[in-house]
């Protein structure tokens, strides 16, 4: 089977598109590649639903790691995507590498990570399989966003990654609920990943199949190094990057520290130290139902206002679930009630943040430079995913220096990020101000 061929003209609109039934007419109109890729990513993103919640649980009750040897060897990836980021940032935008094949090659290693896995009974092996994994992750999504945005325009783009974020929560929501349901019947952890390792490898034979390069070739030579240059020169660039390295921290301990935290440090949860893995199973459940049903009509409502100001919306309440997070762990009735309405603000501040982050770093970039500015942005989720995990394992380690109050802490973080969010928008309304007093200068230089 060949690949579908694809023009990657910015012109291209989604307005000659064949005319739809009506009861399509809700979902935004992207072209076939998208909507192929994006199934392809579902069946991903179902096998991450497997292990998401159970990874950091298994390692630590049923093979007897410490948390903190956890939250070290999930930090590895973290380390391991730091260099991958560095090398995907030249890949994606390279003639032999390109976007396609370089996606490709993002679903063959998170396989070969995910059966390292599978098989982990010595740390050695745990670091092993979370340093393939954090590599694979790390190449994957520069990638994709680079051909998302390459077949997409202004007007149709934040759907575009709205719909990769919806099809991500609903693979990942899947996932979840159906490993939680194998594990009160079976309790074996290990098919678990097997399993994500074979989605991965369905993933990569889409990609093959079905999505062409969409990469625009260029007579201009290359020199990576001034293009790496101009990158880490671009002041709004860097400025939002600081800001987002609180938002990867977050997601961090979403998928590490929280379900550890909930269940072995919650004093009214289903049984004695917490919740069970079930319960923990369907507050996760919930948390990617709600991002599955309200993320393409929360973004549709918002798509008009500032992509910082959404950032800032983001922040205000993804602070509020963690708050409710800390209050569950001592709320001495209804800790159940609290977790849900954590994981709702949780799942709130999600729906927000994704598409608004990809699309500001998509409006900075310039059409050449795609995969150096995604991987760039991609590294806060590399430093995010090092730092967080060990940061969080370490406090449930310590629970008389730290512990619950680790919450707290994140809270008070987020001041901070507001802060240099405020500044970045500041600026960039002064740089836009700038640009456009430059176009009406050049314009009556014309003129004259």
């Amino acid at each position: 089977m060949q690949p579908i061929e694809v023009e990657t003209s910015e012109a291209e609109t989604s307005g000659n598109q064949p005319s739809r039934p009506a009861w399509l007419s809700g979902l935004p109109e992207l072209r076939r590649e998208i909507w192929i890729l994006a199934l392809g990513q579902l069946l991903l993103y179902i096998g991450q639903g497997f292990t998401l919640v159970y990874a950091s649980i298994y390692f630590v009750n049923e093979l007897g790691f410490s948390p903190t040897q956890v939250g070290l060897a999930l930090g590895a990836s973290g380390v391991a995507g730091i260099f991958g980021r560095i090398w995907v940032g030249y890949a994606i935008d390279s003639e032999f590498w390109g976007r396609r094949r370089t996606l490709m090659l993002a679903a063959v290693i998170p396989a070969l990570a995910c059966f390292c896995l599978a098989v982990a009974d010595t740390f050695a092996w745990l670091v092993t399989g979370n340093l393939l994994l954090g590599l694979g992750l790390s190449i994957y999504w520069p990638a994709n966003l680079a051909i998302t945005t390459d077949l997409t325009t202004s007007a149709n783009r934040m759907e575009a990654f709205a719909l990769t974020r919806l099809v991500d929560n609903l693979g990942l929501g899947v996932g979840a609920l159906l490993a939680g349901q194998y594990m009160a019947m079976s309790g074996n952890y290990s098919i678990l990943f097997l399993v994500k390792g074979l989605t991965y490898l369905l993933f990569g034979g889409v990609v093959f199949a079905a999505i062409a390069e969409t990469r625009q070739p260029t007579t201009q030579p290359r020199d990576l190094l001034q293009n790496w240059w101009q990158a880490l020169s671009h002041r709004d660039l860097l400025t939002y990057l600081v800001a987002n390295l609180c938002f990867t921290l977050y997601t961090a301990q979403q998928s590490s520290t929280l379900p550890l935290y909930l269940a072995d440090f919650v004093a009214h949860g289903n049984r004695p130290t917490g919740f069970s893995e079930q319960w923990i199973s369907y507050f996760f459940a919930w948390h990617a139902l709600l991002k599955i049903i309200l993320q393409l009509p929360i973004t549709r409502r918002l798509k008009a206002l500032n992509n910082v100001l959404l950032l800032l919306i983001a922040l205000a309440v993804w602070t509020g679930g963690f708050g409710l997070i800390w209050l569950t762990g001592i709320a001495p009735t209804g800790a159940g009630l609290v977790a849900i309405a954590a994981f709702t603000c949780l799942a709130l501040a999600e729906i927000i943040y994704s598409p608004a982050s990809v699309a500001l770093v998509s409006e900075l970039a310039p059409v050449d430079q795609r995969g150096i500015y995604f991987a760039l942005d991609s590294q806060c989720w590399s430093i995010g995913f090092m730092v967080g995990p060990v940061l969080g394992g370490w406090a449930l380690d310590h629970p008389e220096t730290l512990g619950a109050d680790l919450w707290l802490w994140f809270v008070a973080g987020g001041g901070l990020a507001a802060v240099i969010l405020l500044w970045l928008r500041r600026q960039m309304a002064v740089n836009g101000t700038a640009a456009e007093e430059q176009a009406e200068e050049a314009l009556v230089a014309e003129r004259l």
